[in-house]
């Protein structure tokens, strides 16, 4: 006889609220027709994507009280008074680069014997990560970016994407979209970028090679794509290995300086860490031949890849300017600024779809990971059990501790 696994999706109490979820409805109703050892729940919840009624007709059993659940799912951190003892958990719980901001979570998580597996460092044998919103993320940014460019040009106008029900809907607003020239820049290979090219082939955009992109001018809007082997090379050799750079990014240069004088939108999507050299300096901005009118900053690092992301924007206000002397932040669309666009959680535009992606992946990878007894990429993602860290993540022990 098969025991029966209980599992929860718990409703987002982190402000400002998460409408997305780690599984749809149709989903649910997948996985407890598959495996009908397993049974859902689900907190009640208005602002998630789906209603709670949605969740009810493919079979969900909606409850306030998941004490039952072996399993609880969400998606952002989850505030300690909300913390159920002894469970396993998984969600995004940014605590392993030692985030101030979720230690005390984290210490909750440790006082309440709870087991917590993080999405984040769930991977594939060779280390790739399984689960993201990045190509949503991307997919907003890169509309973002056209939508601000729009605006301050007052040459053509998009619909704001958290208007739109889903990306089908999306798609029908660039039915007719006329853009003019003008030339983007992408940076980056990963979900971000793959979500940036989607829209430049929704909306026609022509992709060139970057040798062709920098010297040419064109009476259509095109784009290029800089991967990290193309953006930075040794200092010494002038050669490029993702394993070195990592390794070690100060002995880098970053090649993008050209790219500022020719292109009018930059939709950053490179992955960046403090000792990564940025894009471009504060300095190039001032100069009369840096043309970007407009920056995506999809990766959204303050001060980080993009110096003058000077902190995140919102889904409700997403563009802000830079001030091209002073590097302060202004009023979008003013003459003389860069307009930035910031937003952090880019993905809660487009939920539904964001949702149903992410929940995919969880299902073809994770899932029957999840339910077996052993599980070596499970225990690998897995950073407390039994109250302490586990060895995997003990170098977070200072940070547990509060002594950092």
């Amino acid at each position: 006889m098969e025991t029966t696994v209980n599992i929860g999706l718990i409703r987002e109490e982190k402000q400002p609220h998460d409408n997305r979820a780690a599984f749809t409805p149709k989903q649910c109703q997948w996985i407890m027709h598959h495996f009908p050892q397993v049974k859902i729940f689900a907190q009640p919840a208005t602002y998630r994507c789906f209603k709670d009624a949605e969740y009810h007709k493919a079979g969900v059993t909606i409850t306030e009280d998941l004490t039952h659940c072996q399993f609880l799912l969400g998606i952002k951190e989850v505030p300690p008074a909300f913390l159920i003892p002894n469970k396993t958990y998984l969600f995004f719980s940014h605590t392993k680069k030692k985030q101030p901001h979720n230690q005390h979570m984290l210490q909750a998580i440790l006082e309440k014997n709870i087991t917590l597996i993080d999405y984040e460092c769930l991977v594939h044998p060779d280390g790739q990560r399984i689960l993201g919103f990045g190509f949503f993320a991307g997919v907003v940014g890169a509309h973002n970016g056209l939508m601000a460019y729009g605006h301050k040009t007052k040459s053509f106008q998009l619909k704001p994407v958290h208007e739109c029900h889903d990306f089908q809907e999306l798609i029908s607003h660039y039915f007719g979209v006329k853009l003019p020239p003008l030339k983007i820049v992408i940076t980056g290979s990963g979900r971000v970028a793959a979500g940036t090219l989607e829209i430049m082939g929704l909306l026609g955009i022509k992709y060139l090679p970057p040798e062709e992109y920098l010297i040419n001018t064109y009476n259509y809007p095109v784009y290029t794509q800089l991967k990290a082997g193309e953006l930075y090379l040794r200092k010494d050799d002038r050669t490029y290995s993702r394993a070195d750079f990592h390794a070690h990014p100060d002995q880098y240069d970053c090649r993008f300086l050209p790219y500022v004088t020719v292109s009018d939108i930059l939709m950053n999507g490179i992955y960046w860490d403090h000792n990564i050299p940025p894009l471009f300096q504060l300095k190039d901005i001032q100069k009369e031949n840096f043309r970007i009118q407009v920056i995506a900053d999809i990766t959204d690092d303050t001060h980080g890849s993009v110096p003058i992301n000077l902190g995140d924007s919102t889904i409700d206000d997403p563009v802000y300017g830079v001030d091209k002397q002073t590097f302060q932040q202004t009023a979008p669309y003013l003459p003389d600024t860069i307009d930035m666009m910031c937003v952090s959680n880019l993905p809660n535009e487009l939920p539904r779809d964001a949702s149903q992606y992410f929940g995919d992946q969880l299902m073809k990878y994770v899932f029957e990971e999840m339910l077996k007894e052993e599980s070596t990429m499970i225990e690998n993602a897995t950073i407390t059990a039994n109250g302490r860290l586990t060895p995997h993540f003990s170098y977070l022990q200072d940070y547990a501790d509060g002594k950092e």
